[in-house]
């Protein structure tokens, strides 16, 4: 189809016109920018600086106006958990706070989240759908990370409830020993300015107990406003009595089957912490050459990133060996010097020993092949107690393992002259005696990895500590079977190769899960004195111990004096039987028989191998089950600028920020009452003025929630926009508006059909919308199914967007207008399936306006709630018809045209009489057939068809 040609020329030479006017001001434009002075230049930036920022107050000032004029705020006298009521008019505009007043508790009270909520049937033949939260720890508020999972799950969660299953979705804490305990000593010093010691064990326990009371009620909180259709009634506390049951119970088969044990092995030591801490919680982080750092307990940054080669005096001879480390104070454990057997430089010193210069002691050299003779001089120093490949190649050469760290990071009774400095301070006077003894040869820039401990900040010390570890090896074969079997499913599977990758990995094997905290489960193990040696044993209690070691040493119990050990399981040992604990494991409980294993966990693709990978080898070693079939992975979530979340980046957002809307003076203000140091605080400042000039607009929770949805979470990272928020608050507002249009024609007296079918007078228009309905329909079963959630809701939006409010309702109103009875009523029944249909599509994402708009519309034969109504299948929406979506299509493009003709002719506001040539007689009687309704679309007078 095309224009005549007379009106093409007409048009085209009008353009052709304005572009050479454009063209001539442009010209002009440059010849004289050309001629501006610097001084200038400056003028008019600053000049465009002034308008932004009056733009900026200007909208922030319009803002806080809207927001004082809402005068839609739902209020009632009627007691938490009353229905709320629908019968009052609806808004004429979408309010977040409006829709969202009461449903919450009404759905709590009802018991809707519940397994035992009886429903009329059940759709699905496997009918249960068990679920557990990924618990979050008790440090402080959820933020955006946990919106993102709690959104997915919901989702999920909602959906199959909706399908007929009997879901069980299970709340919970972490108790997150070393962050809680970090963050609260972290409080007790800047309000009393004490230590955790200076209070003792038992009255700083205390002090946990009120911090965990006050930010779990909070995080409850936040996970309701969110939405989350949790079962209440199963709330747990990883430290509450049944989950402690159940860790002392792991703890104490394990031992007794030999596979925890106390040894000593090269562990991640924080001096500042005084404490074991996890691979997780330690960052390696890459460090230019020669670059210093802030390190806790040192006034002055401490330089990193350097090489340092000395050389050691060989005994009896005036020779010597060069070696090279970027930890110069650790040379004062050296034990041994090695080299590669085939190194021809050092082939007559094999067998030979050098002195150590500053402490009396003797090291042989020796021969290992894992030394690399390219790397270096060639000739490596032997540090077995603070270095993980040392400590093997000691243990292989039987070499001795000597520890120059006390806890705090002072250097010990092993450093001679040394002993006492802080290792740092160390560092430097080992400096200053080498270049002393002349054996300081070199020190050079060197790019490393550091390791920091991601709680205190302070550099990971690796060092050889006695401690209590788990033997993984036989569990992590199991784990990796249960996937190549298919008894574990990964999604996304290109997980499965790490998955095997990590498990399979020597380091894996053993599980170090002591920490020297207060703040966890105190750890199961009795030490036994005897005259000629000690023992351990493991047990519920010191009753049950005391019998243990009875029949062990074979001593009376009334002489025998037992201690418990002091130290606190890894919370990731607690953590990995959650699945199962929840249910009151090892008591075989109803909850236990009915609801494991699961049936699915979704979480952070970054715990996979810290939580994941353990809560499988436990679960399959405690209880013999793999305790889910199918793993769900979303990746990191990451601000606009793709850059990590991180408080002192000013980044971290608390969610309901973006649900009820937050001022840049409210975000800087809770800022300043956080636990961050005063240049952090700085820094997130500066970062919120640049991110959030205008704070945060207020944008509901469905709208959040949304969001967060249609991201594919399955990429590694999910970069997170608020804006993106704003514009599915401005959805909502297009679904409210469009279901009070459809609401005011049906009216109070409408019946719904019972059994509709699509009549034989239906028009082209209607067979179109039914059709794209139903294949929305097919879209989210299927995308649902395979969890691509950001595919279902991308549906959605295009359904309710662009086809029914855009299209069908546009449509309906030149019916609405005419005089055909049959017709008006054709297109009530089909707006009534569209709206029903389109809201419980929407509700697993969108519970509240969903769930506000279902309680309005007519019928009497509905669910008490959206949330327990069927979600359609496509075996009820069997009305896709290809012919109708062809002839559509053409219309659509053809109405396209037209308003971009006009828009490029500045004819937008003008309703025109269009002349088209066509050169297929299809074309011709389609646009006929629809003529009105293009007209409509389009906004145009008429449509003139040439010959």
């Amino acid at each position: 189809m095309a224009l005549p040609s007379q009106s093409r020329c007409k048009l085209s030479f009008g353009l052709k016109l304005r572009n050479l006017c454009r063209n001539s001001v442009s010209t002009d434009d440059r010849e004289l920018q050309k001629t501006k002075s610097d001084q200038g230049r400056r003028l008019k930036e600053d000049l465009k600086a002034a308008k932004r920022k009056e733009r900026l107050e200007r909208s922030l000032a319009k803002l806080q106006k809207a927001k004082q004029n809402d005068t839609s705020v739902y209020t009632s006298s009627a007691a938490p958990g009353t229905k709320k009521d629908t019968l009052c008019p609806l808004p004429k505009t979408y309010s977040p706070h409006y829709t969202e007043a009461a449903w919450y508790p009404w759905w709590q009270k009802q018991g809707f989240f519940s397994p035992e909520h009886s429903r009329d049937k059940c759709i699905e033949v496997n009918n249960t759908f068990t679920m557990v939260i990924p618990p979050p720890n008790v440090t402080g508020n959820l933020h955006l990370g946990h919106a993102l999972t709690n959104s997915i799950q919901d989702a999920i969660v909602r959906w199959n409830r909706m399908k007929g299953k009997k879901v069980l979705w299970i709340p919970g804490s972490d108790h997150a020993g070393i962050a809680t305990q970090v963050v609260v000593e972290k409080q007790l010093y800047q309000t009393d300015n004490k230590t955790r010691h200076d209070l003792g064990r038992y009255q700083f326990i205390e002090q946990v107990w009120k911090w965990k009371k006050q930010k779990v009620d909070n995080i409850y909180e936040q996970l309701k406003k969110l939405g989350s259709s949790l079962d209440w009634e199963r709330t747990c506390f990883t430290l509450d009595q049944k989950h402690s049951k159940a860790v002392s119970e792991a703890f104490v088969r394990l031992f007794d089957e030999g596979l925890i044990y106390r040894k000593n092995r090269v562990i991640n030591w924080c001096c500042h912490l005084k404490s074991v801490i996890s691979d997780i919680e330690v960052e390696n982080v890459e460090i230019k050459p020669k670059t210093k750092l802030q390190v806790p307990g040192y006034s002055q940054g401490i330089e990193f990133g350097t090489l340092t080669t000395f050389a050691y005096p060989l005994l009896n001879s005036d020779d010597h060996i060069c070696v090279s480390t970027t930890r110069l104070e650790t040379m004062l454990g050296d034990v041994a010097i090695a080299v590669h057997p085939q190194d021809v430089r050092y082939t007559h010193y094999h067998g030979n020993k050098v002195q150590h210069p500053l402490v009396d002691r003797h090291l042989p050299i020796i021969c290992d092949e894992t030394v690399d003779p390219n790397f270096g001089t060639g000739a490596v120093k032997i540090t077995p107690a603070h270095d993980v490949n040392d400590f093997n190649i000691g243990l292989r050469h039987g070499v001795p393992c000597i520890d120059i760290l006390t806890d705090d990071g002072r250097m010990n009774y092993q450093c001679s002259k040394f002993q006492g400095m802080k290792r740092y301070e160390a560092r430097e006077a080992v400096y200053e005696a080498l270049k002393d003894l002349g054996l300081l040869k070199d020190v050079a820039g060197h790019s490393m990895v550091l390791p920091i401990c991601s709680r205190s900040k302070d550099i990971i010390e690796p060092r050889l500590k006695e401690q209590w570890f788990v033997d993984c090896t036989e569990m992590a074969k199991l784990a990796i079977e249960a996937v190549e079997k298919g008894d574990l499913k990964i999604i996304p599977s290109s997980y499965e190769k790490q998955w095997k990758d990590w498990l399979s990995n020597a380091t894996t094997r053993e599980w170090c899960i002591s920490r020297q905290l207060w703040w966890g489960h105190q750890i199961p193990a009795y030490k036994v004195v005897t005259d000629s040696k000690h023992i351990w044993v493991a047990a519920d209690s010191l009753e049950e111990a005391t019998k243990k070691a009875s029949s062990k040493t074979k001593i009376p119990a009334e002489n025998l004096v037992l201690h418990q050990d002091e130290d606190v399981l890894d919370t990731w040992f607690s953590s990995a039987l959650f699945p199962f604990s929840v249910f009151g494991w090892p008591d075989k409980t109803q909850d236990l028989t009915k609801f494991y294993p699961n049936t699915l966990l979704e979480t952070g693709s970054d715990i996979l191998f810290f939580w994941v990978a353990r809560m499988v080898m436990l679960g399959k070693k405690l209880t013999g089950h793999t305790p889910f079939p199918e793993v769900l992975l979303h990746g990191t979530l990451r601000d606009s600028y793709g850059r990590k979340m991180s408080k002192s980046l000013g980044n971290v957002i608390d969610p309901l920020h973006v649900i009820s809307g937050a001022t840049l003076k409210n975000l800087q203000a809770e800022l300043e009452n956080s636990n961050l140091d005063e240049s952090e605080k700085k820094k997130a400042c500066e970062g919120l003025q640049k991110d959030f000039p205008l704070g945060i607009p207020e944008c509901g929770t469905d709208a959040l929630r949304f969001t967060l949805s249609s991201y594919n979470f399955k990429a590694p990272f999910v970069n997170m926009d608020i804006s993106h928020a704003k514009s599915n608050r401005h959805f909502c507002n297009k679904i409210w508006q469009a279901f009070r249009y459809i609401t005011n024609h049906l009216s109070n007296e409408y019946i719904p059909t019972q059994h509709f079918e699509v009549p034989k007078e239906a028009s082209c228009c209607d067979r179109w919308i039914l059709s794209r309905l139903s294949a929305c329909v097919r879209s989210c079963e299927n995308h649902l199914t395979t969890y691509d959630l950001h595919l279902a809701t991308r549906a959605i939006y295009l359904f309710w967007y662009g086809e029914l409010c855009d299209v069908y309702l546009e449509y309906t109103k030149t019916i609405f207008k005419a005089e055909d009875t049959l017709a008006k009523t054709q297109c009530k029944d089909i707006l009534y399936i569209c709206l029903d249909a389109g809201l419980k599509l929407l509700s697993p994402f969108m519970p509240y306006i969903t769930e506000e708009l279902y309680q309005r519309i007519p019928g009497q034969d509905k669910a008490d709630s959206i949330c327990i109504a069927d979600y359609p299948r496509p075996d009820q929406f069997i009305w896709e018809s290809q012919s109708a979506e062809d002839e559509m299509k053409t219309v659509l493009m053809f109405t396209k045209q037209l308003l971009s003709l006009k828009t490029e002719n500045n004819m937008t506001k003008t309703r025109l009489e269009v002349c088209v040539d066509c050169c297929s007689s299809q074309t011709v009687n389609i646009i006929n057939n629809h003529k009105n309704f293009i007209c409509h679309l389009s906004r145009i007078q008429d449509i003139v068809i040439t010959d």
